[in-house]
């Protein structure tokens, strides 16, 4: 029986086209970097500054704290403002129905994310999702030791939440670092969902009970039979 299902955010509940990997590129470019999105797409889900660091790495220009700081802030500034100000920021159709059917039937929603605070919370503040009820608890990369594929985040939401078993638990997430941290926080469930940065084939060579096209199909999953 799933008592917590912890959605991520960018992709997975929350539609904003190729801004992350945009955001990347150019908070990047500032520094005088240029990184292929592809290499880009295969740090996504993770805590961010890890992610520019790996993607810095991998283009031959290794950099210390520093630098990873400084093209981090320009990240986090361009995120701020796309998820403050553009149009095409939505939710993944379903996914407010999703939590509301969910929590309906007893079970606990809650958001994780690779974002630190500040980006969450403007996601948060334009989907409207900081009104009571709507989630039980989210969580930044940022606020724990380790972000993803650690399962810090899960098990700090888990205390929370008063959930100890973690095979009570479903993850669900677009990115294969969402999978392998389901896996080793000892989900019952771990989903993979295509409307994000990977696709249902690359998806399905990591770790994972199920592979669905989006959220709006969680809670059928989820609840079986109960109501």
């Amino acid at each position: 029986m799933i008592e917590l299902v912890v959605f991520d955010m960018a992709g997975t509940t929350v539609f904003d086209g190729d801004a992350v990997n945009a955001s990347f590129r150019a908070a990047l470019a500032v520094h005088g970097v240029t990184a292929d999105p592809a290499v880009i797409d295969r740090v996504m889900g993770y805590h961010k500054p890890e992610a520019i660091r790996v993607i810095l790495e991998t283009v031959g220009r290794p950099a210390g704290p520093a630098e990873v700081d400084a093209v981090h802030t320009a990240f986090v500034a361009r995120m701020c403002d796309y998820y403050a100000t553009d149009p095409a920021v939505r939710e993944i159709p379903g996914a407010a129905a999703a939590f509301a059917r969910l929590r309906a039937a007893g079970v606990k929603v809650a958001l994780d994310t690779g974002f630190g605070r500040r980006i969450a919370d403007a996601v948060l503040a334009r989907l409207g999702w900081t009104v009571p009820g709507t989630v039980d608890a989210t969580i930044t990369s940022d606020e724990v030791e380790r972000g993803r594929p650690h399962p810090d985040m899960i098990r700090a939401l888990m205390a929370r939440l008063g959930v100890t078993d973690p095979t009570a638990v479903a993850k669900v997430g677009d990115t294969a670092v969402d999978l392998e941290e389901g896996t080793n926080t000892g989900c019952g469930l771990v989903v993979g969902v295509t409307t994000g940065a990977y696709t249902r084939e690359q998806l399905a060579a990591r770790p994972h009970t199920h592979l669905l096209a989006s959220v709006a199909d969680v809670p059928a999953l989820v609840l079986g039979g109960r109501h």
